[in-house]
């Protein structure tokens, strides 16, 4: 507490020669405005918004739930109420995200009445895999590497139409280890893009490719989340029963059991591929039986999109981009997870900031740079929405200066239990030491709260930077801060209620936002990007 106290004098010191600097670069009319902005800022007024956010009638609002839909349609009732215009799809207020997650719900494989063990003697991306309930194969075709290329070709006098055939990874080399794709020791495509061989196989109407992989425990060691298909994925999928054949990746012991007896005539077809630099395909008689039953799970919800368009004719080009996410985690049972914290709070008092923006506005005030406050979803299921707008930002990712996040900011933790005017500050300098002395200079001014920065170090073991919205922007490069006000024993529990926030504390932290956001929006430069290697 001694040296963040001893900080805050350093930075107060600061804040005085900055504001005296301010006196000979704004009139007091200027400042004064600003302050009869953030006094609009009101426990009630937050009170108001929350209550209705973090109610039993919006049932946690969770991603892609009703909940979330009314809660989404509600923030949109308050964007239109401020006139702002409609930026989303289809002339509304919002952003449609769209993640997909594919899974294997029942994934086997048996040779000749030998079962197989997935993840162990064979895998399969479900991303690359149509549904397939069950396939019998009385025939394996060995196509040697699957290749179809003018210079090299194994499906070239092949007939493999509606048949499973077994190849070899990468391509073939002469004696001398030169490709014979390429004519030298590098490799082409055909090694490094292992998707082109499914692609080509269903061009052809393969039914089945078995890709020979001598690294195969290597492979799925290295890639077994995305083999287990749980984690969501940005869009709608792949469509891998159009675009892919399907396939199973299998050990050289697999290989040489579906082999069999032909195992003589598979080695003298890949001997000729080297010497006469073509193949002659080999038909091995084997039962296979092959099951790949899928679970597609789609998840849609919205970010919601508040913009403010800038008056100066050359910054309003640039974007501040406010943001704080508005799901929580729904329902369990009877229980509603009502996220008055997390982060009805952070919600609430970013709707109250773009009403003090629209109100500089409407008084030919400001702000200079266009303000977009954007609610997204999908925080909870692993900082989507964010996420999406990043990938499909409305705006040029260039011209956005900066991110300010807003996500849990209306509880006290236990440190500051005696003194609940505290925030939590993350991130401010890990990309620009001017976002972080602007930050600082404006709370010194005008709401002296204790900033602390315990989950700003890079050893944090609670990564706190690394788990909220705003670090999808700093991984684009854009400078980033984020308020917190520290976890609590509501945290995540169906006890996260409106009554157990501190409107007061949460209004002077919205103010704080308010401040920092207005001076990123009406200063004459940008800021800049002046620090690395911290992101």
């Amino acid at each position: 507490m001694k040296k963040i106290f001893a900080i805050g004098l350093f930075y107060i010191g600061l804040a005085h020669a900055t504001y005296a600097q301010m006196g000979a670069n704004a009139s007091d009319a200027k400042v004064s405005l600003e302050m009869d902005l953030a006094a609009t800022i009101t426990a009630d007024g937050l009170r108001e918004i929350l209550t209705v956010l973090a109610s039993d009638e919006y049932e946690g609002r969770e991603t892609g739930t009703a909940g979330q839909r009314k809660a989404a349609d509600y923030i949109a009732s308050k964007f239109k109420a401020l006139g702002l215009p409609t930026i989303g799809e289809d002339n509304t207020y919002f952003q449609q995200i769209i993640f997909t997650s594919e899974s294997w719900e029942k994934i086997e494989m048996e040779v000749n009445g030998t079962a197989y063990r997935h993840l162990w003697d064979f895998y399969a991306y479900p991303t690359r895999n149509g549904n397939l309930p069950e396939a019998s194969f009385k025939e394996v075709t060995f196509l040697g590497y699957g290749i179809d290329d003018p210079k090299y070709s194994d499906y070239a006098n092949n007939n493999i139409k509606d048949k499973a055939i077994i190849i070899y990874d990468g391509e073939p080399t002469d004696e001398k280890g030169n490709s014979l794709l390429t004519g030298a020791s590098s490799l082409s495509d055909w090694s490094t893009d292992w998707q082109k061989k499914l692609k080509t196989a269903k061009e052809k109407g393969v039914a089945m490719v078995f890709i020979i992989d001598p690294k195969l425990k290597e492979n799925i060691q290295e890639n077994r989340r995305f083999l287990l298909g749980s984690r969501m994925a940005l869009g709608a999928g792949e469509n891998p029963e159009e675009n892919f054949a399907n396939h199973l990746s299998i050990s050289s012991t697999v290989a040489k059991d579906m082999v069999g007896k032909g195992f003589k005539k598979v080695v003298k077809a890949r001997g000729d591929i080297i010497k006469k630099g073509k193949l002659k395909a080999v038909n091995i008689p084997v039962a296979v039986n092959v099951v790949q039953r899928k679970l597609k799970n789609q998840l849609i919800g919205s970010n919601v999109l508040g913009f403010i368009e800038g008056t100066d004719p050359k910054l309003k080009e640039e974007v501040v981009v406010i943001t704080a996410h508005y799901d929580h985690l729904g329902t369990k049972g009877e229980s509603v997870f009502n996220g008055a914290d997390d982060n009805g709070s952070g919600s609430s008092s970013v709707i109250k900031v773009a009403e003090a923006f629209v109100k500089a506005k409407a008084q030919g005030a400001g702000p200079r740079r266009s303000v977009l406050v954007m609610l997204v979803s999908g925080e909870e299921k692993g900082l989507l929405g964010s996420q999406y707008y990043a990938e499909n930002p409305i705006f040029p990712l260039e011209n956005t200066v900066v991110n300010v996040n807003v996500d849990m900011v209306g509880r006290v933790d236990d440190k500051y239990k005696d003194n609940p005017n505290y925030i939590y500050v993350i991130g401010s300098d890990r990309l620009s030491t001017e976002l972080h002395e602007i930050n600082e200079v404006a709370n010194a001014t005008y709401t002296n709260l204790v900033l602390d920065y315990t989950y700003n170090d890079d050893n944090d073991p609670n990564r706190f930077y690394y788990r909220s919205d705003h670090y999808n922007f700093a991984k684009k490069g854009i400078p980033a801060i984020f308020y917190f006000n520290g976890v609590h024993a509501d945290y995540h529990r169906p006890s996260d209620t409106v009554e157990k926030i501190n409107f007061e504390k949460m209004e002077k932290v919205a103010r704080l936002v308010f401040h920092t956001a207005w001076e990123l929006a009406n200063r004459d430069k940008r800021i800049e990007v002046n620090v690395t290697g911290r992101n």
